[in-house]
């Protein structure tokens, strides 16, 4: 069972759709899952995470510098498949142990993005292992934490504007550069909304027109707004990729693109939700 602490902040990170307050307020944290080595239990524990782009998250196995690796790191060795929730999806994984070169750069990347890292790293004789989580396809829609349609909509949206905070905050510390994490936490968001909108345009939307072919006007303005969206998107991955990048230019895309998101996402609530709350209440 996890510790009194643990348990606390994986009931209240499930309550609240992956938000916690204490230590971890605004911090990017997950609950991973993993399979007892000895006991063949499982066994949930909240980590911390950096987005990495291309399917996958990695996690750091510090154990705050002890001289023991984690218990959910040893489990992960002797099974990697493992259960990740982010607060908003729950997706099963494969753990990848990264080594030489590549575990090198990640950390460091890590350091350059909170130096506690290296702090934790010089207090023990161990070298801190870097695992990366890579996400199972699966077939269905995904496992997403909410009751009805709508709600999905809503966790989904709340969860990219949590990102956006957050992104925000990391350049109000990065200083005069622009890290190599920060550039891609930005690239990661980028991606996560080009295939939230995709989605939505090949799916949801013509859902909801043959749910009401009136509703075919409002339908058309969300279609522009993600098309102005898409521009920004681009406009902040020149800027982060840019090899002269300037992290105050860089900044005032992020900004940009967030007045414009969630202008759009409010629009998006109002319109759809309604809808989507008729399809799945139950019939009478």
């Amino acid at each position: 069972m996890p510790n009194p602490f643990n348990q606390q902040i994986i009931d209240e990170f499930r309550a609240n759709g992956g938000r916690v307050g204490g230590p971890f307020e605004g911090a990017r944290l997950l609950l991973l899952t993993t399979t007892g080595a000895r006991t063949g239990a499982p066994h949930t524990t909240p980590v911390g995470y950096y987005p990495d782009g291309g399917g996958r998250v990695l996690v750091i196995a510090s154990a705050g510098g002890s001289p023991r690796h984690p218990d959910w790191y040893r489990n992960l060795v002797a099974d990697p498949r493992v259960k990740v929730e982010t607060g908003v999806f729950t997706y099963e994984a494969e753990a990848e142990v990264l080594t030489g070169e590549e575990r090198d750069e990640v950390f460091a990347r890590a350091v350059d993005a909170d130096p506690g890292w290296a702090d934790y790293q010089a207090r023990t004789e161990r070298v801190i292992p870097v695992v990366a989580l890579r996400e199972i396809p699966k077939a269905g829609p995904p496992d997403i934490a909410a009751r009805s349609a709508g709600e999905a909509l809503k966790v989904v949206h709340d969860a990219f504007r949590r990102e956006l905070a957050l992104i925000r905050q990391e350049f109000a510390r990065s200083g005069p550069g622009l890290g190599a994490q920060l550039r891609i936490n930005c690239l990661t968001l980028c991606q996560g909304l080009h295939n939230h909108h995709t989605g939505e345009d090949t799916m949801l939307f013509p859902f909801a027109a043959d749910r009401d072919p009136g509703f075919a006007p409002v339908l058309e303005r969300l279609r522009h707004e993600h098309e102005r969206i898409a521009v920004l998107l681009e406009e902040l991955r020149r800027a982060v990729t840019a090899e002269d990048t300037d992290p105050g230019a860089a900044l005032r895309e992020v900004e940009r693109l967030t007045a414009e998101l969630e202008a759009h996402l409010a629009h998006e609530e109002e319109v759809l939700i309604p809808v989507l709350e008729a399809v799945s209440a139950p019939a009478p």
